[in-house]
């Protein structure tokens, strides 16, 4: 009964004209209140936008993509020291997310550079891959040396796997895993730090340890294990009803940005 209320209360207040003041503490409740999905729930959740909602996958892949480079640049800018980024793409949708985010970044002032090992003949993946090359975006499959990273990039953006990973990492993605553990260099995650369980989060003492994660449509149980992390929520397309039958909670988007900062 009291958990009603409450909502009930936080649902007027996001109605009403607020100073600047009460509105922090607003989205501060939201924030507080937001769910963090399992991963049959993150499963269900893009079925239910693919098969539901009738979203296509190049559609929303476009959107979350365009949160992240959005995110970064308000998290980073694209300052000197910040502007040379290497994007890691895996072969699934988190990888596609990191092509598109590649290519907004270039048009934000960056330098991104791809690394993208594991490629599908999908039309969709050969066409963000050209898009991002005719644009002048080097992506390559030799996996960068630990010294390389650390000397020439100031940015590393992790868009290896998604949310339906399940440990351990192949063999295949084992080298630029061993870099992302050791590098020096500051790490963007995309929805769940790679080789994170996605529930469980960090398996071992030598897992990612990313600088800042950005949810997409709504955090995953494994961010609760971030520490020392700035975190965002991205993917401003979850429809309301959608949002209320998992009853998500997610935090109100400010004006036009498409992301929220969540702490």
């Amino acid at each position: 009964m009291l958990f009603q209320i409450f909502r009930q209360f936080c649902t007027v207040l996001n109605t009403i004209s607020v100073t600047p003041t009460v509105a922090v503490q607003v989205r501060s409740l939201s924030i507080i209140r937001m769910k963090y999905l399992n991963q049959q729930e993150a499963i269900n959740v893009d079925e239910e936008l693919f098969n539901e909602y009738k979203f296509s996958v190049d559609q929303l892949m476009e959107l979350a993509g365009l949160s992240c480079a959005h995110a970064i640049n308000d998290c980073y800018g694209a300052t000197a020291e910040k502007r040379k980024v290497l994007v890691c793409c895996g072969p699934g949708n988190n990888g596609g997310d990191g092509l598109v985010a590649a290519r907004h970044l270039i048009l934000m002032n960056y330098e991104p550079h791809v690394y993208y090992p594991k490629r599908t003949e999908k039309v969709l993946f050969v066409n963000l891959q050209h898009q991002c090359e005719s644009m002048g975006i080097a992506v390559r499959q030799e996996c960068p040396t630990l010294e390389a990273v650390n000397r020439e990039f100031g940015l590393v953006v992790d868009a290896l796997f998604g949310f339906s990973f399940k440990p351990p990492v192949r063999e295949a993605f084992a080298p630029i895993m061993d870099v992302l553990e050791k590098t020096t260099v500051p790490i963007v995650s995309i929805d769940i730090p790679s080789g994170w369980h996605v529930e469980e989060g960090p398996q071992n003492e030598t897992s990612i340890k990313p600088s800042c994660l950005i949810s997409l449509t709504a955090p995953k149980m494994c961010a609760k294990h971030l520490t020392n992390a700035k975190h965002y929520l991205g993917g401003r397309f979850v429809p309301p009803k959608l949002q209320e039958k998992y009853a998500m909670d997610l935090p109100t988007y400010s004006g036009n940005d498409l992301f929220v900062k969540l702490n």
